[in-house]
């Protein structure tokens, strides 16, 4: 069997609901990172690349007809670079690189361009079809941004709870405190500030242009600088009336784009670069849906497994951050240092535009290793619909420790 590895990684700078990204379309945003992973790869011809798997979890409206395809024809490869876009919602992105992992070790593939999009602004509203022609009544417009929408009615209501609410009976279940929360939440936005400034981003992230006048928008949108718990803590409930999940300690609705380019040993060559790290080890897991939170307790210690590792070995974490409580759930169940979980920030500051956290942890996991030179990661996804998704990384730059 052939082994697959993390040759390159870039990312969009992550915008804020209607915010900076506003204006840019979910097509337009992915090819920017097509653009921008090829970009470290100068000596690849993109004629080589034998496909594209592409995540977006809305595809309700500009992002809809297979926009990784879309973002190929767009980034000016060539017409013969073929694209499939895949569904896992917020799992998308990471669920791309498995497949294109997959595709390599059977030989499908020897070099795979992986990634994914999300403008949860531009998400657009939506009507259902009437089962008739003409209807008398009146029709509602339904938001595809986030969350359960045009529900069957077969669905158990318990199923089919808000993301919120999931989560305040997950802090429940394992009674983990609002004050924990915030400050879990405050530690992401001071640690994603601090990566930013160091320079830890810097050869990550590709400038987006805004505007005809070439403005370009280079930082994540939604950091907040000397967060603390205790600013935190003053902010209201968004759930419930006495709940714990607050919009600070959340990660907010948001616009980016990531990719990840994947190959085999033997394509090095071609590439004109050496391999960064190995994918070691994959997992997937699901439960009852309003228990997504906590999936990816199970689907980093099949990964883990199937690596032939444990978490005593795991020196690198990326979790992507969709409330802190499930965060904090899945760290407490794993058993493992708090501080090697989400050390450059996570989605809380950085953002979570669905499709493209999972090539951003990816990317993002792959990094830290080769910057600290220890040799295994884990990047872990909760996904709705009570899913999870991880990957088991080994940093291969050498000098590993």
């Amino acid at each position: 069997m052939t082994e697959s590895y993390l040759y390159a990684a870039a990312r969009t700078p992550f915008g804020k609901f209607s915010g900076a990204l506003a204006d840019v379309r979910p097509d337009d945003l992915a090819a920017t990172a097509v653009k921008g992973v090829l970009a470290r790869t100068p000596d690849l011809d993109p004629a080589e690349i034998g496909d594209v798997v592409w995540g977006n979890a809305n595809g309700a409206g500009e992002d809809n007809r297979n926009v990784g395809r879309m973002a190929v024809l767009l980034a000016g490869l060539p017409t013969s670079v073929p694209a499939t876009t895949v569904n896992r919602l917020c799992g998308s992105s990471l669920d791309a690189a498995i497949i294109g992992s997959r595709a390599i070790e059977t030989g499908d593939a020897d070099i795979v361009l992986t990634g994914g999009v999300e403008s949860m602004t531009r998400a657009p509203w939506v009507l259902p079809k009437p089962n008739r022609a003409f209807p008398a009544g009146n029709v509602t417009a339904v938001s595809t941004t986030l969350g359960w929408r045009l529900v069957n009615e077969r669905m158990p209501e318990e199923w089919t709870v808000s993301l919120g609410e999931a989560n305040e009976q997950l802090a429940e279940r394992f009674t983990i405190s609002r004050e924990r929360q915030d400050e879990f939440a405050a530690r992401s936005h001071n640690l994603a500030d601090a990566a930013w400034n160091e320079g830890f981003y810097d050869d990550q992230v590709v400038p987006v242009v805004v505007d005809r006048k070439g403005t370009a928008f280079t930082r994540d949108e939604g950091i907040r600088p000397g967060s603390t718990a205790e600013k935190l803590a003053g902010l209201k409930p968004s759930f419930r009336p006495d709940g714990a999940i607050t919009a600070g300690n959340a990660s907010p609705l948001s616009d980016g784009a990531s990719a990840v380019l994947l190959g085999s040993g033997e394509a090095a060559g071609r590439i004109g670069a050496d391999p960064v790290a190995r994918v070691a080890g994959r997992g997937v897991f699901a439960l009852d849906p309003q228990e997504f939170g906590f999936a990816p307790v199970e689907a980093a210690n099949r990964a883990l497994e199937r690596a032939g590792i444990g978490w005593s070995d795991v020196a690198a974490v990326e979790l992507n951050e969709a409330f802190a409580v499930q965060s904090l759930a899945c760290v407490d169940a794993w058993g493992i240092d708090p501080e090697i979980v989400n050390a450059k920030g996570g989605a809380i500051a950085l953002g979570h535009p669905l499709g493209a956290s999972g090539g951003r942890i990816l990317g993002t996991l792959a990094r830290r290793l080769q910057e600290s030179g220890e040799r295994w990661g884990v990047a872990a996804i909760c996904i709705g619909v009570g899913q999870a998704l991880a990957v088991v990384l080994e940093n291969v730059t050498g000098g590993t420790r």
